[in-house]
Parts: C-alpha cells; sequence; structure tokens
C-alpha cells in the first residue's frame, strides 16, 4: 500500500525561495514559522539569522541587498510595531522589502493582548507604504510568495505577506 505525503504549505515558502534565490533569512523564534525555520537551518546554501527584534531584521534586509543578496524578513504580527519606523528606512532608500507575517491576535486568540496589534497590522504596513498580501489557505500561499518574491525583487517593491491564524492554526491555552 503506497502512502501519501501530506503537502505542508510552509514547504511552498522554502520551494519559492529557493527558485528566487533567496539567501539570506532574518526572523525572530516564533511557531507559525517553525517548519520553515527548520528547513532554511538545514540548508547549507541559505543563511538564518537568530534576531532578537524585529525592526533588526528590516536593516538585515537592507544590508543583504547592498551586499547583492536577497533577504525574506519572517516575524510574527506582535512584532510589527517594532518595525515600523524602520520602514522609512526601506521606503527612503528604495530598497526591495519582503516581509512574512504568521497573525496571532485573530480567528479565536486566547490571548487579548495579542489583538490590538493583529488589527493594526497591515495598517502599519500599508502606512509605510508597503502592499499588504493575505493568504488563509494552503493553496494561497505557494503563488501568493512566488507572486511577491518576484514583484519584489524585480520591481523593487516593499510587501508584507501575512499568513492569517486560519492557515496556521488557533492556539489553544
Amino acid at each position: 500500500m503506497a502512502s501519501s505525503t501530506p503537502h505542508v504549505w510552509e514547504d511552498d515558502i522554502y520551494n519559492a525561495f529557493k527558485k528566487a534565490g533567496v539567501s539570506q533569512v532574518p526572523y525572530v523564534p516564533d511557531a507559525g514559522h517553525a517548519h520553515l525555520i527548520r528547513r532554511i537551518h538545514a540548508d547549507p546554501d541559505m543563511h538564518p539569522i537568530v534576531l532578537t527584534t524585529e525592526e533588526e531584521g528590516v536593516a538585515s534586509s537592507c544590508g543583504a541587498w547592498l551586499g547583492g543578496k536577497k533577504s525574506v524578513l519572517l516575524m510574527q504580527s506582535s512584532g510589527v510595531g517594532n518595525c515600523v519606523n524602520m520602514l522609512s528606512l526601506v521606503t527612503n532608500c528604495n530598497f526591495p522589502f519582503l516581509t512574512i507575517v504568521s497573525m496571532r491576535g485573530e480567528f479565536g486568540e486566547f490571548n487579548s493582548w495579542q489583538v490590538p496589534m493583529a488589527r493594526a497590522t497591515q495598517t502599519s504596513f500599508e502606512m509605510m507604504g508597503a502592499e499588504v498580501m493575505r493568504c488563509n489557505s494552503p493553496d494561497e500561499v505557494g503563488p501568493t510568495v512566488d507572486a511577491a518574491l518576484y514583484a519584489t525583487f524585480a520591481s523593487e517593491q516593499k510587501i508584507a505577506i501575512l499568513l492569517s491564524q486560519r492557515l496556521i492554526g488557533r492556539k489553544e491555552w
């Protein structure tokens, strides 16, 4: 009897990174990105960078571009507020910028402290001039990340992809 491997949407992100030539991935550790982070650490051609705060990842991504590398910042929605001022660097210097954000504070959130930033995440990025894309189902992830990577690095766009809590899964306490 043949067994089938279930589709893992996080692998679609990893495969899109490889196809686009992303080699540097700064991140703040987060359960929503755990599978992808493990894949990046296991790949000798990719350089994961553990951050202490999300705004460091904005600067790291800009520095990667100056050094001829492509970078994507991974973070959780609770860290987006830390990045608002640093996103002015992306806008003023016209750096290509892509971040993938795992959402908390929506779809049955048990932790009320996650809710205010979840409600402000999309607006925060739009205020700073970034386009926001959202994935709510596994079949949206691969095409959305692929399109965002192309737009980011082919035409120096600023894009945030929000991975909804419905996609990631509701956390239980």
